[in-house]
């Protein structure tokens, strides 16, 4: 996916505009959850995310979905990571 078309996707799925955010070398944070949907797109390095027990990496071009209230883990050990995150609030009721 390019640039483009991750922020045409965001737009189009109604994330807030995206931002972009820098991990350094040795990032890692535990298990957690987050209160909205996210939706990223990695422009350098790579992150590994673990969901459900399994873990997977995105590098550069990749994008990667956290559904609002999955469990999941963060990791960008081995060189850091930069990627623009889109968050999507629940709607209200």
């Amino acid at each position: 996916m390019t640039r483009t078309e991750f922020e045409a996707e965001a737009n189009q799925g109604a994330y807030a505009t995206p931002v972009e955010i820098s991990k350094p070398l040795g990032y890692n944070m535990d298990g957690h959850d987050h209160p909205f949907d996210a939706f990223a797109y990695i422009t350098a390095g790579h992150i590994d995310i673990g969901v459900g027990g399994a873990v997977t990496r995105y590098g550069v071009g990749d994008v990667f979905r956290v559904p609002r209230g999955a469990w999941h883990t963060e990791s960008a050990i081995s060189e850091g990571v930069t990627y623009l995150a889109a968050r999507r609030q629940p709607q209200a009721a």
